[in-house]
């Protein structure tokens, strides 16, 4: 069971337990739709938890079989405690609730970059190489017998000792 509470300025918290851990969600329900959860190891849970708000943020007491874990809320950060964080309880808030707290939608994986290229540049990062006009550059792999000018990045042969486009002296 999911508890939910109404933290002003289109602002919500959801509080769950799943086993041994708390889930606290926040979900802003203003432009941009923010979302962000955390779960933390508190113990099962032996009543429903109380929200006070503060003006330095949302305190939530979480009762368990080992006591009372808190959990402070600041802003978007989140942090546990097994000491009460002072004698400013501020108001309580009331609970509901809830069938289901929201989930964040699973991320999907990073598929692979495709080789991107602007005008006469091109890059590759799959086999790192970029080439822009007539310069190459290379990670991973050489290639045999074939390099470039450090200078101006004109391609080389190993036998030059000057580069053939700056003149560049390569020994």
């Amino acid at each position: 069971m999911a508890y939910q509470a109404d933290l002003g300025n289109g602002q919500k918290i959801y509080l769950e337990n799943r086993g041994t851990q708390t889930y606290v969600t926040l979900a802003s329900s203003s432009s941009g739709q923010q979302q962000s959860s955390t779960g933390i190891e508190t113990g099962t849970w032996t009543q429903p938890p109380q929200l006070t708000q503060t003006p330095s943020g949302v305190n939530v007491e979480v009762f368990t079989q080992d006591g009372s874990r808190f959990i402070q809320v600041q802003g978007s950060s989140i942090s546990v405690s097994i000491q009460s964080p002072g004698s400013d309880r501020g108001e309580v808030l009331p609970l509901r609730q809830t069938s289901n707290a929201p989930t964040l939608p699973p991320i999907e994986p990073m598929q692979p970059m495709q080789p991107m290229k602007m005008g006469d540049m091109e890059m590759n990062l799959n086999s790192m190489e970029m080439r822009m006009g007539n310069m190459e550059m290379r990670m991973g792999k050489s290639t045999p017998n074939r390099s470039f000018c450090p200078q101006c990045g004109a391609k080389i042969e190993k036998s030059d000792r000057f580069c053939s486009a700056c003149g560049y002296s390569l020994s």
